[in-house]
């Protein structure tokens, strides 16, 4: 039997997982070129077609799709059993790929996962900065960091960070010229910063909480985001005001730029969590990020 060329079945499940051969290319550190070509003949040599390609879109073909099911968890097997020899080496190593939020990552992940890093200079960490609900078995990561109540039960969850609270806040000048709201239905008549949620599509409520009394208002305003950190900037701005973890707004509390009301509607809620999938058998590398970023009365030797 003549040998077959392995790569060119990693390309082919890499672009039918992702979409595209761009991202594909990205992900495998090669040029689309060398995608093309890999996957063209490997068609060739199996004289089916399995990708329909135009310049707007790509899709599997029957025999496509039938391939990237027969194969792909092979080749995960694969990896993963790859990454398991590491077990054998004198140091861990191996590469772990979380995905997550950008504050989380700048505020908590690294500086966590840094004495780690200089001390196990063979263990690398991929980071996918992503505010949608990403399927980290699907899309193939090692993990992924949420707030405590949005993760899916099946999955392994690993306190990260403590309990956070909401922050409703803008700029004293805002508060100035539009003046104070007393109560969340109070913000039916200002300009409020809306998120949208980038896995759903919708607007998220704001949510209160005051002696028992739940409470959620659907506030308005001229400007929408997917990510915090612009929200942030508009407050700071003076264009509205804005509802997030208190974490993101406190250097700004602190400094006077920003001003939080109705601090007494303000709940806790689930802090950040590291989750993983409970299948999947960690790696010495992955089990040391575990452990480093853990809370630290929880940590395991």
């Amino acid at each position: 039997m003549a040998k077959r060329n392995l790569n060119d079945l990693l390309y082919f499940v890499t672009v039918a997982r992702e979409g595209s051969f761009t991202r594909a290319a990205s992900v495998l550190g090669v040029t689309q070129s060398a995608i093309s070509q890999a996957i063209s003949g490997l068609e060739s040599r199996l004289d089916i077609r399995l990708l329909t390609r135009n310049t707007r879109s790509l899709s599997l073909t029957a025999a496509g799709e039938r391939l990237l099911n027969s194969i792909g968890h092979r080749l995960d097997e694969i990896d993963a059993e790859l990454e398991e020899l590491t077990e054998m080496r004198d140091k861990p190593a191996g590469t772990v790929r979380i995905t997550c939020g950008e504050h989380v990552l700048r505020s908590m992940l690294l500086p966590k996962l840094t004495p780690l890093l200089l001390e196990y200079p063979d263990i690398n960490v991929e980071f996918d900065v992503n505010y949608g609900f990403r399927n980290i078995v699907a899309d193939r990561f090692d993990a992924g960091v949420r707030l405590g109540d949005t993760i899916d039960k099946d999955m392994i969850a690993v306190p990260i960070g403590p309990s956070l609270r909401v922050a409703i806040a803008a700029s004293p000048a805002y508060f100035e010229k539009r003046g104070v709201p007393s109560t969340p239905h109070d913000l039916l008549r200002h300009n409020c910063i809306n998120m949208r949620m980038q896995t759903a599509g919708g607007i998220y409520t704001w949510d209160f909480e005051h002696n028992g009394r739940s409470l959620s208002v659907r506030v308005n305003g001229q400007l929408t985001f997917n990510t915090s950190p612009a929200m942030v900037d508009a407050a700071l701005a003076g264009i509205g005001i804005a509802s997030l973890p208190e974490e993101e707004f406190s250097p700004y509390l602190k400094e006077g730029k920003l001003m939080r009301v109705l601090d007494e509607w303000c709940p806790f809620f689930p802090g950040y969590y590291l989750y993983y999938p409970s299948r999947r058998q960690p790696s010495p590398a992955f089990t040391l990020v575990l452990n480093a970023l853990r809370e630290p009365h929880q940590r395991t030797r």
